[in-house]
C-alpha cells in the first residue's frame, strides 16, 4: 500500500536527505508494478489509485495552469446525451441444445484460416443454470412506438428477447421480422409512454476520413461509446450477396452487434454488425450495414414481416483483365466513348428464370441495369435485389463485343431460390478431353441432358494448371459457343486460338462446371506458345494436349 499523504516542505527535505534509499525503494517498486501490469498483460481490472506516480507526495509544487473551459479539445459528450437514451442493451434466451447447434455465430471467434478471419461481432453467450443460454448484443429505437432495430444474429433462435433501455428498465420484445441476407431484424417493445428514438441518416454521403461514433452493449458493458474514422466504403467480406459494408476503426467487440454508428450531426449511418480479428478482440477492423440498406429492409419487415426482392436468374463473376482480353471487351484506356472491361459476366441462366425467358446467354457481360453501371458481380446482385418484382428493367450488355440492351422483367426472389452470385473461376488450356458419358454425368450430378467434354487430365506446367483447371471439370463451351462433346470441343479450342493468333488475342474463354456451379474460364495463350504449338493443346479421347 503506497503512503500518498504529503508531507510539509521542510520534512520532506530533511526526509530526502537522511533515507534516499527508502524514495528510490517507492519509485522503483511504482516502476516494477506498472511493468508487470504491462508486460504480463493480465485481463483483469487495476485500480489507477493503486500505482502512484514516480516521486509522488515527496515534494510540493505549484499548481498547473489549465486552459479555459472553452479551449478545450472537442469532444462527443453532447451528441452522446443526446442519442444514448435510444440505443438498448438486447438479451436473447435459447434452449441449450439450439445455442449448441449455432456455436459458430453464437461463439463468434475467427478460426485460424477462417475466410478473411471475420466474424460477426456481437454475441455474447451466457449458460443459466444449465437450461438457458443467453445471447447479448444491441440495438437502438426508430420511433416513439418501440420499434428497435438490430441484427438477425443477435436474435436467431430466440425464445424469448427482452430490451433493456438506457435507464435500466427491461421491456420485453416482439419479433416482427428478420431478414437473415442482410443480417438485419425488427422488435418491438411496448411502453406506457412514448419512448426517445434516433433517425436513420444518409450513408450515401459518408466519406472515408469522417468521424464516427460506435455505441452497444460490448462484454455486457451497456452505453458503451467509441470514436473512430470511416476506413472504407463498400467492403465485400463474403457474408452474404448483397456485402457493401462500411469499415470503420472505431473499436467495436462482442455484444456491439446491432448497435448504431453515428456521425457527428446524430444520425444513424450504419449498424454495427462484423468486426475482422485473429483474436476475438477489436484490431481497428469493423464493419457497418449502411443506413440506406437498413431503411429499405426495415420499411419492408414493417410492412409486411419479410424483405421482396427481384429476381433475374444469373450467376455471374468479374471480368479479369485477362477475360476482358478473351471476349474482345473494350480496353480500359478506351477513348471512343464505350465502356472499359467491368461489369459481371454471366456464367451460367438458370432455365426458366426471367434471365432465360429475356434471352440472356452465357458470355454477356452486364455492364448497367436501368443505366446504373455495374462494375462487379455484387453491383448486379445490388441493382437486381432492389428492382421491383413484377415491373420490367433494362440490363446493358456486351455480347461478341457488341453492346445491347436488353428488357427484363424480374420475378419475385423465393425463399429457396439463389440470389444474383459470383460463380467460382478457374482457368486453363493444355488439356486432355474424354466423352461426357451419361454414367459420368450423373456420378457428377449432372442434368440428363448436359453435353460437352470431361477433362480427364491437365498437362503439368501448362496454362491449365496454372490456372487452375482440374480433372472433372466439364467443358460445355468456347467463348460464347455451347460444345456437344470432346471433338466438338477440341475443334472449338483450336479455331480460337488460331484466330486468336491472326488477331493478336492473347486469350481464351472456356465455360466450365464444377460442384455444380458455371463458370467462364480466362486462358492466358501466351503461355501456351505459337498459334502451331497452340492449336494442339486440346484433343479429345484422352489424348494429353501439347
Amino acid at each position: 500500500m503506497f503512503d500518498t499523504e504529503q508531507l510539509p516542505a521542510s520534512r520532506a527535505a530533511a526526509s530526502s536527505e537522511r533515507r534516499p534509499s527508502r524514495r528510490l525503494g517507492r519509485s522503483l517498486a511504482a516502476a516494477l508494478l506498472a511493468a508487470t501490469a504491462l508486460a504480463g498483460l493480465a485481463p483483469r481490472i487495476l485500480h489507477a489509485a493503486a500505482i502512484p506516480a514516480s516521486g509522488a507526495a515527496t515534494e510540493t509544487t505549484a499548481p498547473v495552469d489549465t486552459a479555459p473551459r472553452t479551449a478545450r479539445l472537442p469532444d462527443f459528450a453532447d451528441l452522446v446525451a443526446k442519442v444514448r437514451p435510444a440505443v438498448v442493451s438486447i438479451t436473447s434466451r435459447m434452449g441449450v441444445q439450439q445455442a449448441s447447434d449455432e456455436s459458430e455465430p453464437m461463439m463468434p471467434f475467427a478460426r485460424p484460416g477462417s475466410p478473411h478471419g471475420q466474424m460477426p461481432d456481437g454475441q455474447m453467450p451466457h449458460a443459466g443454470a444449465g437450461r438457458l443460454v443467453e445471447a447479448r448484443g444491441a440495438g437502438f429505437i426508430v420511433d416513439a412506438d418501440g420499434t428497435v432495430v438490430t441484427n438477425n444474429h443477435v436474435v436467431r433462435n430466440a425464445k424469448s428477447i427482452s430490451v433493456t433501455l438506457a435507464d435500466g428498465t427491461e421491456l420485453p420484445a416482439k419479433l416482427v421480422g428478420t431478414d437473415p441476407r442482410t443480417d438485419i431484424a425488427v422488435l418491438k417493445v411496448s411502453s406506457p409512454h412514448k419512448l426517445p428514438f434516433i433517425s436513420l441518416g444518409d450513408s450515401a454521403s459518408v466519406r472515408p476520413g469522417e468521424w464516427v461514433v460506435a455505441m452497444g452493449n460490448p462484454f455486457g458493458l451497456g452505453g458503451t461509446v467509441t470514436a473512430g474514422i470511416v476506413s472504407a466504403l463498400g467492403r465485400d467480406i463474403g457474408s452474404g450477396p448483397y456485402d457493401d459494408y462500411i469499415q470503420i476503426d472505431a473499436p467495436i467487440n462482442q455484444g456491439n452487434s446491432g448497435g448504431p454508428l453515428f456521425t457527428q450531426d446524430g444520425h444513424v449511418i450504419g449498424i454495427n454488425t462484423a468486426i475482422l480479428s485473429p483474436t476475438g478482440g477489436s484490431v481497428g477492423i469493423g464493419f457497418a450495414i449502411p443506413a440506406d440498406m437498413v431503411r429499405q429492409v426495415v420499411a419492408q419487415i414493417e410492412e409486411g414481416g419479410h424483405v421482396t426482392r427481384g429476381y433475374l436468374g444469373v450467376e455471374s463473376q468479374p471480368v479479369t483483365a485477362t477475360m476482358a482480353a478473351a471476349l474482345h471487351l473494350p480496353r480500359p484506356d478506351a477513348t471512343d466513348g464505350s465502356p472499359a472491361f467491368g461489369g459481371a459476366l454471366v456464367a451460367g441462366v438458370e432455365p426458366t428464370s426471367p434471365a432465360a425467358r429475356a434471352g440472356i446467354q452465357p458470355g454477356d457481360v452486364i455492364v448497367a441495369v436501368n443505366h446504373a453501371s455495374v462494375k462487379a458481380p455484387r453491383d448486379l446482385a445490388l441493382a437486381v435485389a432492389a428492382g421491383t418484382p413484377g415491373a420490367d428493367a433494362t440490363f446493358s450488355v456486351i455480347r461478341d463485343g457488341a453492346a445491347k440492351d436488353v428488357t427484363v422483367r424480374l420475378a419475385v426472389l423465393k425463399a429457396g431460390e439463389q440470389a444474383e452470385q459470383a460463380a467460382p473461376a478457374s482457368g486453363g488450356i493444355g488439356l486432355a478431353l474424354a466423352p461426357l458419358t451419361p454414367e459420368l454425368g450423373r456420378r457428377l450430378d449432372l442434368p440428363n441432358q448436359a453435353r460437352g467434354a470431361l477433362v480427364a487430365g491437365v498437362k503439368p506446367g501448362s496454362a491449365a494448371e496454372q490456372s487452375g483447371l482440374r480433372a472433372g471439370d466439364v467443358l460445355i463451351g468456347v467463348g460464347s459457343h455451347a460444345v456437344a462433346s470432346a471433338e466438338d470441343a477440341a475443334r472449338a479450342i483450336r479455331e480460337q486460338l488460331a484466330t486468336g493468333d491472326k488477331n493478336r488475342t492473347l486469350a481464351l474463354a472456356l465455360r466450365v462446371v464444377r460442384d455444380g456451379h458455371t463458370a467462364f474460364v480466362a486462358v492466358d495463350t501466351s503461355k501456351v506458345g505459337t498459334a502451331t504449338g497452340g492449336a494442339a493443346a486440346a484433343e479429345p479421347n484422352g489424348d494429353e494436349a501439347g
